[in-house]
């Protein structure tokens, strides 16, 4: 009778089996765990030339409101913003389109046109025509977006992160 300390065959079974069932488990797991998490890790961006309609549509030397809607898609969900912007049309080819949101802390602003400015009723903040500060807490002026005339249609440039 020999006392052998060796790795018996039942012992062998089980770790081949033990180490075959751990690889077969990671073939399938990472992949579903790669697939349910790669919604939470996509930042989905907007670098997009938005139409805002005919230029002959707005009026020249008045500030005009246009909204228009935006899907976005953070992870698993997904939410629709209503943005306002005024487009104030100088020339045939001469366009500002400003943001409706106050710099200070995004409140609406509203045109008033006794006093041409664009007023902030949260701090009493005021923009003039260019949207640039002219009194309240606003630490720049209003927001404004590249624009571009093609075929008689006003566009603009919308960035979003």
């Amino acid at each position: 009778m020999s006392d052998s300390k060796g790795l018996g065959r039942r012992e062998f079974v089980v770790g081949v089996t033990g180490i075959l069932g751990g690889i077969m488990s990671a073939v399938i797991v990472v992949p579903a765990l790669a697939y349910l998490a790669a919604p939470a890790t996509q930042v989905e961006t907007t670098d997009t030339w938005l139409p805002l309609g005919p230029i002959e549509s707005f009026p020249v030397g008045q500030p005009a409101p246009v909204s228009f809607t935006r899907t976005k898609t953070n992870g698993w969900e997904r939410t629709v913003n209503s943005l306002t912007v005024f487009v104030t049309r100088f020339t045939d080819n001469e366009v500002q389109v400003l943001s409706n949101r106050c710099t200070h802390l995004s409140c609406r602003v509203k045109w008033d046109d006794k006093t041409h400015t664009y007023d902030c009723p949260c701090h009493d903040a005021s923009f003039g025509p260019q949207g640039e500060v002219l009194s309240g807490p606003p630490p720049h002026p209003l927001d404004a977006y590249p624009t571009k005339i093609e075929a008689g249609i006003l566009f603009m440039h919308l960035t979003e992160a």
